[in-house]
C-alpha cells in the first residue's frame, strides 16, 4: 500500500458513521404504515448501500406493485429526514484516525450515496473540522450515485490530486465498484454493513477490521 497518499476519500454510512439502526427504524416505520412485515437489523444491513429508494424496494415483500413501493419510499424518506440522528454515531476510533491522517498532512473527503444536502449536514454535525470536502448524490448537478465515479471525480478535481495519490475507503460492494470505476485503490472495512468474507468475495484486496486498522493499511 502506498504510504504517500495525499488524499483519503471515505464513504459515509457503514465506514465512518454507524447509521444502521436509524435506517432500520425508518424502514420499519414505513413498512408498518402500509401494513407490511418489518425487517430485522441484519436484513436491513444487506439492503443498504444503494440509496433509500433501493432500500425501500428491497424491504417491501416480493412482487409489491410499483405504486406501493413509491409510497413506502416516500414515507421512509419523510420519517428518516426527521429521525436520522437518534441512534446514529461515529464508529469508535474513527475520529482519531481521521485526525491522525490530517496531522500527517493528508487531505480528507467524504463521498456518499445520500442526498448531498444531508451529507453536508452530517459532516458538520458529527465530524466538525475533520473533512475538507463532502459530496453526495446530486442528479440535478449531474453527479450520479455510486458506483458511478462522479462523486470521486468531483473530489479529485477540487483537490487537483492525481489518482495514484488517492485512496478510497468504504464498506460495501458498491464502494469497491466505485473505486474500480474511478481508477483508484481501495481499502474495505469489515466493521460496517458488510462482513469480511463477503468483501473478499467481491474482490477486496485490503480489509481493515477496525478503524485503527486503516492507519495500519496506510502505513501511517
Amino acid at each position: 500500500m502506498n504510504n504517500t497518499y495525499e488524499l483519503i476519500i471515505f464513504d459515509l454510512d457503514g465506514t465512518i458513521l454507524d447509521t444502521l439502526e436509524d435506517l432500520m427504524d425508518a424502514t420499519n416505520h414505513a413498512l408498518e404504515t402500509y401494513h407490511y412485515p418489518t425487517r430485522t437489523l441484519e436484513e436491513v444491513r444487506t439492503f443498504v448501500g444503494n440509496g433509500l429508494h433501493r432500500l425501500a424496494e428491497l424491504a417491501v415483500p416480493a412482487n409489491t406493485d410499483k405504486e406501493k413501493v413509491e409510497a413506502v419510499y416516500e414515507e421512509l424518506v419523510s420519517f428518516y429526514q426527521t429521525h436520522c440522528d437518534i441512534k446514529t454515531k461515529p464508529y469508535d476510533g474513527i475520529c482519531e484516525v481521521i485526525n491522525t491522517l490530517k496531522e500527517k498532512g493528508c487531505k480528507t473527503a467524504i463521498v456518499s450515496n445520500k442526498a448531498d444536502a444531508a451529507v453536508q449536514i452530517l459532516k458538520e454535525q458529527y465530524f466538525p473540522g475533520l473533512f475538507e470536502m463532502a459530496v453526495g448524490e446530486n442528479e440535478k448537478m449531474g453527479i450520479k450515485r455510486k458506483p458511478a465515479p462522479d462523486t470521486v471525480y468531483t473530489v479529485l478535481e477540487h483537490f487537483k490530486v492525481d489518482k495514484t495519490n488517492t485512496v478510497y475507503i468504504g464498506d460495501s460492494e458498491v464502494d469497491l465498484a466505485t473505486a474500480r470505476n474511478a481508477g483508484i485503490n481501495c481499502i474495505a472495512v469489515s466493521y460496517g454493513f458488510r462482513g469480511k468474507e463477503f468483501l473478499k468475495q467481491q474482490g477486496a484486496l485490503i480489509i481493515a477490521d477496525t478503524p485503527l486498522d486503516i492507519l495500519v493499511a496506510l502505513n501511517k
